[in-house]
């Protein structure tokens, strides 16, 4: 299976963006499958609990929980992280990225103070896209990748297609896949695969902020050849599969995981 311990010892799965979605199923899948877990999120006192629920389940999967309450795209915070893993002597088998803060806004507005501003799409294009070099770079410069390992960040079907509001985070979204072919070829020599992973509409806390997000799951249910919309488990266990020994070989794709949604009108 794809935690089994090797000569490296129990391998790790580090999460950004771990309390919810798609990072909480795949934190809470993965330990399942023997991986300790780095989570990484940001959450309020409100939603600390959902961060909570995630560690217990790990804990009760009787593997190792690290969480960090802290914004993975500040680059002392990433150094924490980094640190803190090797400190434990960890090696990462798998890296996750599954960040959703950006912001929501039309291009343009007949009020220009409410359309999006530079800050806002920088700031978007920065967590949602460009903060998984950054990860993946200082991982790789730590040392702490271990043999034959897997990158997967969380893409959608808004990469190629406009939603009202949705084009920052469509940008960050084609940002993110082409970062992933990138890092596809530049780490094959060192054994590591990297994927996008597409899911289709998921009713998640993050896409609940999408303008019309109802009608867009519903949409979803009625056009998907299963009878229903996603969910994050489906995309957990994909990416369980994906990160088995030996498959690396699946390097630089946009890999779907959404019951045929994509292909049909």
């Amino acid at each position: 299976m794809a935690g089994t311990e090797t000569a490296t010892g129990t391998p790790w799965a580090v999460i950004l963006g771990a309390s919810s979605g798609f990072g909480a199923a795949t934190s809470r899948e993965l330990a399942a499958a023997g991986f300790n877990i780095c989570g990484v999120h940001l959450d309020r006192r409100s939603t600390m609990p959902l961060a909570e629920a995630v560690i217990a389940d790990v804990q009760a999967a009787g593997r190792e929980a690290a969480f960090f309450n802290v914004n993975a795209a500040d680059p002392e915070k990433r150094a924490e992280v980094i640190q803190a893993l090797k400190e434990r002597g960890a090696r990462v088998r798998v890296l996750m990225h599954s960040l959703a803060f950006g912001t929501l806004r039309r291009y343009i507005e007949p009020d220009p103070a409410q359309q999006l501003t530079q800050k806002q799409l920088e700031m978007t294009l920065d967590v949602m896209a460009n903060s998984l070099v950054y990860w993946t770079q200082d991982l790789f410069h730590a040392g702490l990748f271990d043999q034959d390992a897997r990158i997967f960040a969380m893409t959608s079907e808004g990469s190629t297609r406009v939603w009202a509001g949705y084009g920052a985070v469509s940008a960050a979204k084609a940002a993110l896949e082409a970062h992933i072919r990138q890092l596809a070829v530049e780490l094959a020599p060192h054994g590591i695969a990297a994927n996008s992973i597409q899911a289709g509409v998921t009713p998640t806390p993050a896409q609940s902020k999408i303008p019309g997000a109802d009608e867009m799951l519903e949409g979803a249910k009625a056009r998907n050849p299963g009878g229903r919309v996603t969910t994050p488990e489906d995309v957990a266990r994909a990416i369980r599969v994906l990160s088995t020994p030996g498959i690396g070989w699946i390097t630089g794709n946009v890999i779907r995981v959404d019951g045929g949604e994509a292909i049909v009108p």
